[in-house]
């Protein structure tokens, strides 16, 4: 019986002193660790009125995005440009999917758009060209339920 405990224990002890250098190494940048992308720095580029007033603003390369990841059931607001300032080329909104049905906005032209009833992520609904124009006074973005259909 002393026989087979001998190789056990210099099999334990090595693999105990490879689990302390690897351990000892959590410095060394790894190739394949990378650090996370830094988040979005918040933005004033349009005035927000309404219930949901605060609502954070970033950029995402030439698009606005307003971030609605945090409205929940039915709300409503109005966005304009900054005073002195046009409206960005670009906008979209941040959903979170099954907090509610639809986000409608109405400008230039009235969009609505469905947002996915289910997902762990969030997604950004952007606005269709025509929307809005250089000449629109404000949009008004409203969400909730879905509209039932008159029959």
């Amino acid at each position: 019986m002393p026989s087979m405990t001998r190789p056990f224990v210099p099999r334990m002890l090595a693999l105990a002193l490879m689990a302390l250098a690897v351990a000892g190494c959590s410095h060394l940048q790894w190739p394949w660790h990378r650090a996370p992308p830094p988040a979005p720095a918040p933005v004033h580029e349009v005035d927000i009125q309404g219930s949901a007033a605060s609502l954070p603003q970033y950029w995402k390369r030439n698009t606005l995005v307003i971030d609605l990841s945090g409205a929940a059931g039915s709300g409503a607001v109005t966005v304009k440009p900054v005073a002195g300032t046009t409206w960005p080329v670009r906008i979209a909104f941040r959903v979170r999917p099954g907090s509610f049905q639809v986000l409608e906005v109405r400008g230039a032209q009235r969009v609505t758009l469905p947002v996915a009833p289910g997902g762990a992520a969030v997604a950004d609904l952007e606005l269709p060209p025509g929307a809005y124009l250089l000449k629109t006074p404000e949009l008004a973005v409203s969400w909730g339920p879905a509209a039932v259909p008159v029959q």
